[in-house]
């Protein structure tokens, strides 16, 4: 393989749609100036160690897209039980409520304003990182192993502290807008 870096940025049905629902349960205690897209007055009880279960479930995810980009959108419509069962008390009002949840998510990220949107939102500063991870790889005579992956997510995720690693990594639309010069720098380090 040549000294070509291929860098695909695709926005995570699963990753977004775990912020999706971090973001319903962080909205429960926020005042409301620092409430968190979406807002859904919900009563849906989420489980008691419903953040370690979150981190726990996003390492999961995030590793089985990272080794195979194609299992997210599998992850996603065919294993949906996977975010309910870890993530919410199990009855039939909050399985009714994560199913309204659910849809309420692909409603949203099917429609121009969602999915499309947010890979739209990064385009010119996603061209500058490339620019600068290509410049740096011929630099240092780096020949790319394979594709480098990153997952785009909608808005921050505050639960999970979640570093680069091999040739994958989640970046947010703020990361790319507001931070994008410190993107090349971490990205490089996952490409040796």
């Amino acid at each position: 393989m040549e000294n070509t870096l291929v860098m695909r940025t695709e926005a995570s049905y699963s990753l977004n749609f775990l912020v999706y629902i971090q973001n319903i349960f962080l909205n429960r205690n926020q005042n409301r100036n620092e409430l968190k897209f979406p807002y859904i007055p919900t009563k849906c009880e989420f489980r008691k160690d419903f953040e370690m279960r979150y981190r726990e479930l996003w390492g999961e995810v995030a590793k089985r897209i990272s080794e195979h980009p194609i299992n997210d959108l599998k992850i996603f419509t065919e294993e949906k039980n996977l975010f309910y069962q870890s993530l919410f008390i199990e009855n039939d009002d909050t399985l009714n409520e994560f199913n309204e949840i659910y849809q309420s998510f692909k409603v949203w990220w099917d429609s121009f304003a969602g999915r499309f949107s947010v890979e739209r939102s990064i385009d010119e500063n996603g061209q500058k990182i490339y620019a600068k991870l290509t410049m740096f790889i011929i630099e240092k005579g780096i020949k790319p192993q394979k594709e480098l992956s990153i997952s785009l997510i909608y808005d921050e995720c505050l639960l999970v502290d979640f570093e680069p690693s091999s040739y994958f990594a989640v970046f947010s639309i703020r990361d790319y807008v507001v931070n994008y010069k410190e993107l090349s720098p971490k990205l490089q380090s996952s490409i040796y």
